[in-house]
C-alpha cells in the first residue's frame, strides 16, 4: 500500500490522478498508523514551508514523518521540508537531510519564482532517473529550493545551482512536480515504487 500523506497542499489531487494512471491505488491519509504500515509514503506539498510545518504539526505527523524507515519520496514543498530549516519564515523542518532551503535569486533575465520546464544534471548513475533519458524536461513552481551538497543527487540551475533531486537513506526528495512531468515524471515515479 502506497499512503500519500494528507499535509493539505493543493498538488494532492494530481499526485493521485498521476499514480492511478500508473496503475497503483494510494490512500490519502493523517492517520500516522496508516502511514507508519505503508509499503512506501509519498510527501506531496506546495506553498511556504512555514504553513507546510504546521499543517503537518496540527495533525501529529513531524515525528511520524522523522520516524518511516521505508521508501519515502517528497515532492516540491515536500522535499524542501525533508531538510533542516528554510530561510522562508524562517522555519525549522523536519531534519533529515542537512542543509537549509533559501530563495531563489532574482537578477537579469531571471525571474522568482521559476516557473517552466527544466533538464536536470547528474553526475552518476540516479535510481529515480532510470530509463529517462539526460534532456528530459520536468516541471518546476517554486522560490525556494534546497542548497547543491553531498545530498544532492540532481541539480537543475536557475540563477543559481539547486538541488533537483535528493536523497538520504530511505528520503528522496524533487524539487519538481513528476506528477505535471509527462512521460519523464511518470517514469521517475514508477521507479519510486520499485526502489529497495
Amino acid at each position: 500500500m502506497l499512503a500519500i500523506v494528507d499535509s493539505g497542499g493543493a498538488n494532492i489531487a494530481s499526485v493521485r490522478f498521476a499514480l492511478e494512471r500508473l496503475g497503483v491505488q494510494s490512500e490519502l491519509t493523517a492517520d500516522p498508523a496508516v502511514i507508519r504500515a505503508a509499503e512506501r509514503v509519498i510527501l506531496p506539498g506546495v506553498g511556504s514551508a512555514a504553513e507546510g510545518m504546521k499543517r503537518l504539526q496540527a495533525r501529529g505527523l513531524v515525528d511520524c514523518v522523522r520516524g518511516l524507515t521505508q521508501p519515502v519520496l517528497g515532492v516540491c514543498l515536500g522535499m524542501q521540508l525533508l531538510f533542516e530549516s528554510s530561510e522562508e519564515g524562517p522555519t525549522e523542518t523536519l531534519g533529515l537531510i542537512p542543509g537549509r532551503v533559501a530563495l531563489l535569486p532574482g537578477g537579469p533575465g531571471v525571474t522568482v519564482p521559476h516557473m517552466g520546464w527544466n533538464t536536470v544534471l547528474t553526475g552518476k548513475p540516479v535510481a529515480l532517473l532510470d530509463g529517462i533519458a539526460p534532456d528530459a524536461r520536468f516541471y518546476f513552481v517554486h522560490s525556494y529550493a534546497g542548497p547543491v551538497n553531498a545530498f544532492t543527487l540532481a541539480s537543475c540551475d536557475h540563477g543559481t545551482p539547486f538541488a533537483a533531486i535528493v536523497q538520504r537513506g530511505n528520503f528522496s526528495g524533487v524539487q519538481f512536480h513528476p506528477e505535471r512531468s509527462g512521460p519523464a515524471g511518470a517514469r521517475l515515479l514508477r521507479n519510486f515504487l520499485t526502489l529497495a
